[in-house]
């Protein structure tokens, strides 16, 4: 193998520059020429490509989103579109990719794999974290951050109002993020897509909670059975006698420069996807179990279903009381 390609897709993470810095960087510390496809599938139909050189990743292991932009494909759900894509890099000399995405870059990766045999490392870049076969995915640590020091400041004035707020954050199919910040910013209740919202048990909560509580703060995944925040708040009403707002996050914890958490997880699986290609692997993705990288087939990555830790619930409950 000389040449191998690599490409962000799907929803930007902070992260995914360190990433590419690695591939980048590990692949010619292995006398590989590296090519970067700019704008996922669609710039792998379109044939976007640019040699990268050691140089050309200075300076970007700080930085948020990707340097190779990011991009949906409809073309690229075709059989006509993906056959493009394979002639287009076979053309350019791609020996091998890196794909680094979430659920729906290894769901393309793994019919470009089917379809044309072509040699493919998945490295797990979502804020979301629910891959299949890590611990953690490239991004996720700094989403939590990021929605937890907004949480400590809404707390601020949910305090100095006597109000109750509804924080949306992201989730559509997993509540990990929901979860890790509901716990760390001290929250009063977790809504997620994984659970059952008993809307007069939560009443009948923040009911009891105002005898000792001026405030509180509810999280909602956005993929929440009512609908997120806002659904949830409509059901509820005026609780208690709480005046309540409504806050949604949204895209502000996709950016950001990645935590040092991230950092050293991208640069670790970067270069391991790299190795792995060397070795004749494919059709895996690589992540880290317990502190170590390891290798899960591409498919099981996102069809296997990650759950939350149940301690982490029981956790939630002890401390919201």
């Amino acid at each position: 193998m000389k040449r191998i390609g690599v490409f962000t897709s799907g929803g930007d993470a902070p992260g995914m520059n360190a990433c590419v810095r690695a591939v980048v960087r590990n692949g010619i510390y292995n006398g590989l020429e590296i090519i970067g496809i700019q704008y996922g599938y669609e710039g792998m139909i379109e044939g976007r490509f640019v040699d990268l050189q050691a140089r050309s990743v200075s300076n970007i292991i700080q930085r948020g989103g990707t340097i190779l932009r990011t991009a949906r494909s409809e073309q690229f759900r075709t059989v006509e579109g993906r056959a493009e894509a394979a002639k287009n890099l076979k053309s350019a000399g791609v020996e091998g990719l890196v794909a680094i995405g979430g659920d729906g870059t290894f769901q393309g990766a793994t019919k470009l794999l089917d379809e044309h045999a072509f040699p493919i490392i998945g490295v797990p870049g979502t804020i979301d974290n629910d891959l299949y076969g890590t611990d953690y995915t490239i991004g996720y640590d700094t989403a939590v951050n990021t929605a937890m020091e907004a949480i400590d400041k809404i707390r601020d004035t949910a305090a100095s109002h006597d109000r109750l707020f509804y924080v949306e954050v992201m989730g559509r199919d997993a509540g990990f993020i929901a979860v890790d910040v509901g716990i760390s910013s001290g929250s009063e209740h977790i809504a997620t897509p994984e659970t059952h919202t008993n809307i007069a048990d939560l009443k009948d909560a923040l009911i009891a909670s105002k005898g000792h509580k001026s405030s509180a703060i509810i999280i909602v995944a956005e993929g929440e059975e009512s609908g997120g925040a806002l659904s949830l708040a409509e059901k509820i009403k005026d609780a208690a006698g709480y005046d309540y707002r409504i806050c949604v996050l949204g895209h502000i914890q996709r950016g950001g420069s990645p935590t040092a958490r991230d950092r050293l997880l991208a640069s670790r699986l970067g270069v391991a996807a790299v190795d792995a290609l060397l070795e004749g692997q494919s059709g895996m993705m690589v992540g880290e179990i317990h502190g170590k990288v390891s290798f899960t087939p591409l498919k099981e990555a996102w069809t296997q279903r990650k759950t939350i830790d149940k301690d982490l619930w029981r956790l939630a409950s002890i401390l919201a009381t």
